[in-house]
Order: C-alpha cells, then structure tokens, then sequence
C-alpha cells in the first residue's frame, strides 16, 4: 500500500497534486485541493471502485476510501494509485438533483448575526435566501449535509457556547456552510430559522433529502413551523446519563459538543409468524442488537456502527457455524437473563463472565443448549466491558439500512433492550461443527510495564504535521486513564496533554481507531459508533486487533498508547 504522506502525479487543481495516505490499515484519505476536485474523485470513484472498496465519504477537501478489511486494503491501494494518477479534478461540477426546502425565519440567533453582519435582520434573510448552495458532504449526523456558498457578508463563526439541544428542522449557519438539523441534537451553529422538511428518513428510497452532489436553495416561507425550544447549555449537565436513561443516543455535537440525539420514532414494524425466540427476564445497565454495520453509507452520514469488539462478534458466529453477518447480542457489564421459549444453542465471548443456566455454570467460547424454559444469567465481568451472546441462527431483529445494529450516534436500529423483549432467532444454518472450546486468550491481555496497564499500538495518521516531531516519538512514556465521559462512540484518555497546532482541520472523514486530538490536547479514541466526519487532527490510527481490544476498556482503565511503524510492501 502506499507509504503515508505519498504525493501521486495527477491533474492539478488550484495548485495541488492528489495524495494518498494510508489512514489505519483498511482505509486511504486522499487529499485534493477544493470541493471541486472532491466531486471529481468522489465521481470517479463511484463510478469504478472494485470489489474491496466498503465506502467512500467525502469531505471538504479529502475523500476517505474505506477497504473491505487489511486484506483487500492492498488491492485498493493499487487501484487508487492508477486512479489519481490520471485524474482531471476540474470537472467536479454538481452532479445531483436540486433541492428546495422552505424555510420560516424564526431563528433565535438572526439579531445576533444581524448585528456581526453589520446588517439588518431583513438583509441577513435575503442574502441567505438568495443564493443556490453545493451539497459538499454530509456527517455529524444522518442526513446532515454541509451546504458550501454561504454570503461571505452574512458567514458568523460558530458560537462561543454550544447548545446542548438545536430542534429538529433548525436551518443553521456556520461560517462558509449552512445545513439543516436533520433531528433534535446538539450543535454550535447560529439558527436562521426552521423547515418542515424531512431530511433523513430510513424508510424511503433516497433517505437522505441532500446528497453530496446536490444543489439547494432555500424559499422563504411564511407559514408557521411546529418546533421544540432551544435549551440552554447548562440546562442538561447530566445528558449523557439521561441519554442511556431515556433510551436516546448521547454524542458530540458537529463542532465537538456533548449533548443528546433524540432517537425518533420508527414505523411499527411488520408482525413476524411465530417462531423461535429468546425473552428478555433482564436487561443489564445496557444491551444491543450488533451485527457488521451498515457499510457504504457514509456520503449521507451514515457510520457502519456494528459490535463494538467485532473479534469477540466474529468469533461468537463462527462458533456456531452462522454466516458472518448475523446478529448477537452485545451485553455491557453483564446483567443479562433470557428465558429460552425453545431449544436453543448459544455461545458467550468477549469480556470473561460468570454465568448459569438455572443456577448450573456454563463457559466462555463453547457452544452450549439452553433447552427450552431454562434462563440464561450473566454476571458482571471483573474485567473487560462487552460480552457477547450467539445465538444459533443469529438474532432475527428488524433491519434498518440494511443493518440489525444499534448506532447510538445516530439513533438508528434497534433500541436497547428491556425486559420483557422477545427475540427472534433465525433459521438454523447447515452443519454444525463439533467445538469443545475456542482457545482464546482474554480479551485485555497485553499489558504495559505497570501491571494492569493495556498497551494499544498505532500506526502513524495522516496529519503528523499537527504535532511537534517527538510526539509520536514521546507517546508511549505516559500512562493515562479512560474518562468517564466515554461510550459506543469514543474513549477520552485523560492524563498528560498532547500537544498540537492551533485552529480546526476542514471536516474530514474518520475510521474506528482513529486518534484525534481537540484544541484542548486529551485525545479521543473513536469507536465504531463514531462520527462519519470530524474536524480535529488525527495523530495515529489503532491497529484492528487493538480497536477492538479498546472497546473492552472500561472507565478508570489505565491505558498506554504506543506508536508502531507502518510496514509496506
């Protein structure tokens, strides 16, 4: 694969030639110079990507090419250095449909942009009003696209102090980009006014209203448009607790805030024949629905998601001789009981836990029957954070996009399960392997030099530049701990800063593993709930094994991250 930091010959554009860097071990971004030379790739990649490529996202001045794994990242590599070579990145005009979303503007920050602007609020409306945007990218959430073209008269900075809820339909701005909340979130921008538009529906052909491509112009609309109220910043100190608590998805906002993601309400799902089926006597502080993800989403914001530890997921399948793609259940700190409805054989891996069937032990990494009437208790595991459960036939939950798994950034999937939950369990598969018990070492074996401490090795990032040369050099003396503050989305290592470049990247796309570091110098660890794009500087990217391995970390963890060099060849 190419070495990171590689220029390769091409077309320029606004004085610069594409490059290719390796981003982990199963993902390339390639930088370009303008939004236009990222229509150009982004269409040209569409247009010829080969078996192996998983997805493309595309961001203000990179795309970011996800391989199907390490494996088929070295045919991607490949085909990606005979792309860029020849690639014209002057054609890039918009490729979509145009879009026209009514806007009443009502928003709380007119008077304050108004007065930024030098100009009255009327003038404010008509300068947003009266221009045709470029849907560059979409992130930070579903639906939400990033709309290049704003006045330069009328484009604020973000503000100062984010709120912890913008209502869903919010028509923002933020310096040269404007976009539409696509649900109740967190966010940083100054609010315009609202629409009645739907930007993001799972259930429809085109989920997403804006695709990267399109063209949007906003109508003034005069009617009034049904929407919640703004809370203030310190109204909801607690969102994270309360995100678990109420059963929406807690995250960071598009400039890095914390906040909630209101989940929204699904379409009732079609009622299923009868069938096989585990119930729900318990639930645990958190369960979830996991499978792979949803993969190829990413141009309209959506992440893959899927089993945070996907090794202890993989492994579950394989056991019982299931496809690769099937669904288990993902148990957080144990606490799980299902009571089997018929004959069932399931497997447990991940983190180490007790666990019975009717008060008779059962182990970790072998098959066992759970007859039916019999329940199945887990108990907390006294280390590691995830356990999984297989289950034969694989757990039959409702799809969305294509995907059983719950994404808690988003909100899409499954919700958490409760008690009292049944879950439907699919066909048998043919044959059955005869597994005493897989020999598999625990989930957080390599330690550090202090007992206790788990080393996570990574590979060099795409922006070394961000950081002073010794850092990568330097990393691996500090021992910091995992932060509370941490989820399905992100760890945050507290302990000795990082130092890093002032100021913010365009927004780029991101991978499970990355390490990005905010102004404030504590890395953030992304997990695979992650945000599909981000505007802080990467400094390395966590080998697969090691991604997985961070997602047993639990808070309080004592961690060691250590930089190894890339190989190529």
């Amino acid at each position: 694969m190419p070495p990171a930091g590689r220029s390769t010959p091409g077309a320029r554009a606004g004085g610069g030639s594409p490059r290719v860097q390796a981003f982990g071990e199963s993902a390339f971004l390639v930088d370009v110079a303008d939004l236009t030379a990222v229509r150009a790739l982004h269409a040209r990649l569409v247009r010829d990507a080969p078996v192996g490529v998983a997805d493309l996202v595309p961001a203000a001045r990179t795309v970011l090419v996800h391989a199907d794994g390490p494996r088929a990242a070295r045919g991607v590599a490949a085909w990606l250095d005979d792309v860029v070579h020849d690639l014209d990145t002057r054609t890039g005009g918009a490729t979509g449909v145009l879009v026209e979303i009514p806007v009443v503007y009502d928003g709380a920050d007119l008077p304050d942009v108004a007065a930024w602007a030098g100009a009255s609020v009327e003038e404010v409306v008509a300068r947003h009003v009266g221009r045709t945007y470029d849907a560059a990218f979409s992130g930070f959430l579903p639906g939400f696209a990033y709309l290049a073209g704003v006045d330069p008269r009328i484009a604020v900075p973000r503000r100062a102090t984010p709120r912890t809820r913008v209502p869903a339909g919010s028509v923002a701005l933020a310096g040269e980009l404007t976009a539409v909340y696509p649900r109740a979130s967190p966010g940083g921008w100054s609010l315009l006014g609202t629409t009645d538009r739907t930007m993001f529906d799972a259930g429809r052909d085109r989920p997403a209203l804006v695709r990267p491509g399109d063209r949007v112009r906003f109508v003034r609309d005069v009617r009034p448009v049904a929407h919640g109220q703004v809370t203030p910043a310190a109204a909801r100190p607690d969102a994270r607790t309360a995100a678990r608590v109420a059963g929406s998805a807690a995250t960071w906002g598009d400039d890095g805030s914390v906040g909630v993601v209101e989940r929204s309400p699904e379409p009732p799902e079609p009622p299923k024949p009868p069938g096989r089926a585990l119930e729900v006597v318990s639930a645990g502080p958190l369960t979830l629905v996991q499978d792979r993800g949803r993969a190829g989403r990413g141009a309209i914001g959506v992440g893959r998601s899927g089993a945070a530890d996907r090794a202890s997921h993989d492994l579950a399948n394989r056991l019982l001789a299931n496809p690769p793609g099937v669904a288990t259940v993902e148990v957080v700190l144990g606490g799980l009981a299902l009571l089997a409805h018929h004959d069932t054989t399931l497997v447990l891996t991940g983190a180490l836990v007790t666990a019975s069937i009717d008060a008779v032990p059962v182990g970790m990494n072998a098959p066992f029957r759970l007859p039916a009437g019999a329940t199945l208790r887990l108990g907390s595991p006294a280390r590691g954070l995830r356990t999984y459960v297989g289950v034969r036939g694989g757990v039959d939950a409702r799809s969305v996009l294509g995907s059983r798994s719950t994404d808690t950034l988003s909100g899409l999937g499954p919700a958490g399960l409760a008690a009292g939950d049944r879950l439907p369990v699919g066909p048998r598969p043919p044959g059955f392997p005869s597994v005493d018990v897989a020999p598999v070492p625990p989930v957080l074996d390599r330690t550090g030099t202090r007992p206790g401490t788990v080393t996570l090795e990574i590979l060099p990032g795409p922006r070394a530049e961000w950081f002073p040369p010794a850092t990568l050099r330097t990393l691996g003396g500090a021992v910091r701990t995992v932060s509370p503050d941490s989820d399905r989305v992100a760890l945050r290592l507290l302990g000795p800063t990082i130092a890093r470049r002032p100021g913010d990247l365009p927004s780029e796309g991101l991978v499970r593993g990355a390490v990005q570091v905010p102004p404030d110098g504590v890395p953030v660890v992304f997990l695979a709930d992650h945000p599909v794009t981000g505007g802080y500087p990467v400094l390395g990217v966590l080998r697969e094994a090691d991604a997985d391995r961070a997602a047993q970390l639990r808070p309080g963890d004592a961690v060691r991250l250590r930089t190894v060099p890339r190989t190529t060849g």
